[in-house]
């Protein structure tokens, strides 16, 4: 098989970039991860706020591009939203980006895309490279219905307290995490969530790529997880329904029929529980009756 041609060789032809505010998806890893429209705001844009301009520097060099740089993390994102604000109304093109990925994404950036939007100034998406939708991809888990639940915290006690809000969900859940916090976090989940299915991504996109699957059981004691090295994504796989007992329904019913006629209360207890109406019905009379 002959090697891919470096460009193709036909490509739809670059708009104009009208003024306004770009959030821009840059490479995760593989820099031929660039799209096309990503380059043109870039070569475009006026001013590039970045998390880190040292990162941003590097990645406009493999590109051949130039353009003025200020940074954009945590600390200093109230006032790169005032200066974009202020570049915006003057009619200029603003791209914001991150290391790597998609911008407000547990990254910096959502105070300038706040203001710029308060502003009723453009903002617009340059979509492309993802972390969280690479690790969904690969991880051979329903894709259907998720939550991203972001970065855990960092002690086992409150992970545990986010990880248990989550419990009762229906949806896969993803995960970014730290490799030194890997196993604990693996650890926790396990207990809380029980064993489901799992997927844990690192480096998606680079050399090393690798995505390790199993129960969360099976992942927690798994020692090519120890520590690894990298960018991470974790996937869960949504739990099983749980159903409500009898006992559950009784008292259910019984608090709801201090409120409302027999017939709201099975109605309310039924959307409640994912329970049958009519049964509900009948105990509730029962249980006003006595």
């Amino acid at each position: 098989m002959s090697d891919a041609p470096l460009f193709p060789p036909t490509a739809p032809p670059a708009r104009p970039v009208s003024p306004g505010l770009y959030l821009v998806a840059t490479p995760i890893g593989n820099l031929r991860d660039m799209t096309l429209r990503a380059l043109d705001v870039l070569a475009a844009a006026d001013l590039v706020l970045a998390e880190d301009t040292r990162v941003t520097a590097k990645l406009l060099t493999a590109y051949g591009l130039k353009a003025k740089l200020e940074r954009c993390d945590d600390h200093a994102s109230a006032r790169a939203a005032e200066i974009a604000v202020e570049r915006l109304k003057a009619g200029e093109v603003v791209a914001l980006v991150s290391d790597a990925g998609t911008p407000l994404v547990s990254d910096p950036g959502y105070v300038v895309a706040r203001a710029a939007v308060a502003e009723g100034l453009p903002v617009h998406p340059v979509p492309g490279p993802s972390s969280l939708l690479a690790a969904l991809c690969i991880a051979g888990l329903p894709a259907d219905r998720i939550l991203f639940a972001g970065f855990l915290p960092p002690k086992s006690g409150a992970r545990r307290t986010a990880l248990e809000e989550l419990r009762t969900g229906r949806q896969t859940l993803v995960f970014f995490e730290s490799g030194p916090r890997l196993r604990d976090s693996l650890t926790d989940m396990a207990q809380v969530l029980g064993p489901r299915p799992a997927a844990v991504a690192r480096e998606l996109t680079k050399l090393y790529e690798e995505c390790v699957r199993g129960d969360l059981v099976e992942l927690a004691a798994d020692p090519r997880l120890d520590a690894p090295k990298g960018e991470i994504v974790v996937v869960v796989g949504p739990g099983e329904a749980e159903v409500a007992s009898a006992a559950d329904a009784d008292a259910a019913l019984v608090e709801a029929l201090t409120r409302l006629p027999p017939g709201e209360a099975a109605a309310e207890v039924s959307k409640a529980l994912n329970l049958p109406r009519k049964p509900l019905y009948k105990r509730a009379l029962e249980l006003k009756a006595r």
